[in-house]
């Protein structure tokens, strides 16, 4: 589809304000396009966050980078998709010695901060093994390590993966690919008792999210997913309003990750409102601001307009992945 502050600068240069116009408009557009948003994955051993990275983003195009000399932070991998940066952690459950190391490490990433002084991670998804009971674990994780380090709450996203064998692969409808109303109601079960004792551990609400990654490599064959759309919407709600579009642009751009939901609504909508209200609101305001002290006549127009035309292929692109 393209960088969408791409098509908005595009536009820009195409329109018929003056070039020291054009000029103002473009600083206004490069100061939100280079920021950069940064997301941590862990969860229990074998709960899935490899196939959900894979699944969620371009997987070929993910880039393991070194994460520096800091023993506390040395098993946590960081990979590189253009202005988004995604933390793999392991979680707990490797054995006494490794958990604390573990856990050392996610406190610690948690409390870093960026050159602006701003705290690094924007979201945090705790990728829970909805195919096992014992879950004991992965609460530990998030009541005595996460939660404790994350000082807006509303940033972590709790996923339940492996749906489609959350019932040992029974009232799973694989031409489907989503669970019979059996599983549908053991699942809505399951959901309901993680969010109750994260709030027991914590006080904190969440909305955990059943899905299934689905990612299994054979040769180069991705299988379907099911409800990626669901936790993509509650990833990027959770995102800064100012950081979506960099999360959006490095989405998996294969039509059958996004094929299959719980159709509790219209997650392509939703996901498109989400991403475009930065564009429209954010842009137009900077905009109106930058008026005050600079002639730049036409700009808000101009910009709308180039937005609204993004915005449109925002949905356009997404209906094409969910549709």
């Amino acid at each position: 589809m393209g960088k969408l502050y791409d098509k908005v600068e595009e536009a820009i240069l195409k329109s018929g304000m003056s070039e020291a116009e054009k000029q103002e408009a473009l600083k206004i557009v490069l100061a939100d396009k280079s920021r950069k948003a940064n997301i941590m994955i862990t969860g229990a051993t074998g709960s899935g966050k490899s196939s959900t990275i894979n699944a969620l983003f371009k997987a070929e195009e993910v880039a393991k980078v070194g994460t520096g000399s800091d023993p506390e932070t040395m098993e946590i991998k960081k990979f590189e998709l253009g202005n988004l940066t995604l933390w793999d952690s392991p979680g707990l459950g490797d054995g006494a010695e490794a958990d604390k190391r573990h856990a050392a490490g996610i406190r610690s990433k948690l409390n870093e901060r960026d050159a602006n002084g701003d705290l690094l991670v924007d979201v945090v998804l705790v990728v829970l093994d909805g195919s096992g009971r014992d879950l004991g674990t992965s609460y530990e994780l998030i009541n005595k390590v996460v939660m404790p380090n994350l000082q807006d709450k509303k940033r972590l996203l709790v996923g339940i993966n492996q749906a489609d064998v959350a019932m040992k692969g029974r009232n799973w409808d694989h031409e489907a690919h989503k669970p019979l109303p059996e599983l549908q109601a053991f699942l809505k079960e399951k959901a309901d008792s993680v969010q109750r004792r994260i709030k027991e551990g914590t006080g904190v609400d969440t909305e955990p999210v059943c899905y299934s990654a689905g990612y299994k490599e054979e040769g180069k064959r991705q299988e379907p997913s099911y409800n990626l759309s669901k936790l993509l919407y509650h990833m990027i709600e959770k995102v800064p309003e100012e950081k979506r579009v960099q999360v959006f642009e490095e989405l998996n751009d294969n039509k059958d990750v996004w094929a299959s939901d719980d159709g509790q609504m219209d997650y392509r909508k939703a996901t498109a409102k989400s991403v475009g209200q930065r564009m429209t609101g954010g842009l137009a305001g900077a905009a109106a601001g930058a008026a005050t002290g600079a002639a730049i006549g036409s700009f808000i127009p101009i910009v709308g307009t180039a937005v609204g035309a993004v915005v449109g292929g925002i949905l356009g692109f997404l209906g094409g992945l969910f549709g």
